[in-house]
């Protein structure tokens, strides 16, 4: 992995710890209650450095690897290398002692292509489609399981079930979901605490830049998808793998064809309308923020664009997904319009366009608008 990873780390956080000696003291306190311990891992950057600091405490016999049971929820349309790198932790995952549980299972899957066939609904490995299955599952895989209600269930829905009787660790950051901020980071840690329910978020207040660093000091191979979204143009925080058919994955997939030549003909099969990837993929449609589409959108007045949608929802907003996320942003913006920046009003408009299954925008535009609410108390207090 090239130096260009490896920048400078965040020094403290929580006292006189350093992030990551924050980190592993919550994935200790995890394991130390005796309890299953499930640990989310997709194979990209953040689950990487999750898995390699909790394998590296359990070799030190700092946690019980028997306790570990690592969970890959294997969405059919993903790359060859992040196949690879999860097949390889697998494997040492198993040699410790621990379990790994390699979901290929019917859930509804969001895909951003099929807005304009009215449904969000992609099955992944669908039983009756496994002549355009993308790739074949791995010989281990997990294809059935009684608690999932098959074609009907999320997997977010399926673990939720699954996981109930333990607790279960994964490595979401703020800054990769909802832009690093200080008004939220106080907000979680003395409010709720580092934990909700049976969830802990042990490197939660990484920046990507510690995550880089992490990769890099400790010598943890990524996937080669990193390297080729980087050699494209991609910035370092824009660096994302997942599912093919996210908006976050699909704007890259034009780009991506130069390294992979067959990669877009698989998924024009698997999914007809992604070839709108191709034409499209420097548009609103998957939030680009280009000086291509600069120019050609500009200047635009995001903020009456956003009521001009919002005025006429049943026309505008025409799948249940859509639909609720345009309500969403009414509550918004009914209780916040008033002290809402024209630049935020941008990133609404991409979200009502593009959509947001996950509510990744939508977390980002609230907590944008919760500083700018915080900012504007504080001054009113210093008047």
């Amino acid at each position: 992995m090239s130096g260009m990873w490896c920048r400078r780390m965040v020094i403290k956080r929580e006292g006189n710890r350093t992030v990551l000696a924050a980190a592993r003291k919550r994935i200790k306190n995890a394991f130390s209650n005796g309890k299953k311990v499930y640990v989310s891992f997709s194979g990209g950057k953040d689950s990487l450095c999750l898995l390699d600091l909790i394998l590296k405490l359990a070799v030190q016999g700092e946690i019980d690897p028997t306790q570990i049971i690592v969970e890959f929820i294997d969405e059919e349309a993903i790359f060859d290398c992040i196949e690879k790198t999860v097949k390889d932790w697998r494997n040492k995952i198993l040699l410790l002692g621990g379990k790994f549980n390699w979901f290929c299972l019917e859930v509804k899957h969001f895909s951003c292509f099929n807005l304009l066939e009215e449904d969000e609904s992609f099955i992944c490995w669908d039983s009756t489609r496994k002549k355009e299955w993308i790739r074949k599952p791995p010989p281990f895989a997990i294809m059935q399981h009684p608690k999932l209600k098959n074609r009907t269930n999320t997997y977010q829905d399926f673990l939720m079930k699954h996981n109930s009787d333990g607790i279960v660790i994964t490595g979401v950051r703020m800054a990769e979901s909802v832009q690093r901020s200080k008004y939220m980071a106080h907000s979680f840690s003395s409010k709720s605490g580092l934990a909700r329910g049976n969830m802990v978020w042990p490197i939660y207040d990484w920046k990507d830049t510690d995550v880089w660093k992490y990769l890099y000091e400790e010598k943890v191979e990524i996937p080669e998808i990193y390297l080729f979204l980087y050699q494209s143009g991609s910035r370092l925080n824009e660096l994302r793998v997942s599912q093919f058919f996210s908006v976050d994955c699909a704007k890259s997939l034009v780009k991506m064809n130069e390294y992979y030549p067959a990669l877009m003909d698989k998924i024009i099969k698997r999914e007809p309308n992604a070839y709108l990837a191709a034409l499209y993929w420097d548009s609103e449609m998957f939030r680009r923020s280009s000086k291509t589409r600069n120019k050609l959108e500009d200047p635009k007045d995001y903020k009456a664009e956003v009521f001009k949608l919002l005025n006429n929802p049943q026309k505008n907003f025409v799948t249940k997904g859509s639909m609720e996320n345009a309500q969403r942003i009414i509550q918004l913006l009914v209780k916040y319009s008033p002290i809402i920046e024209t630049k935020i009003y941008k990133t609404i408009y991409d979200c009502l366009v593009g959509g947001d299954p996950k509510k990744r925008t939508l977390r980002a535009i609230i907590t944008n608008i919760n500083m700018q609410y915080s900012q504007l108390n504080n001054g009113r207090r210093k008047k």
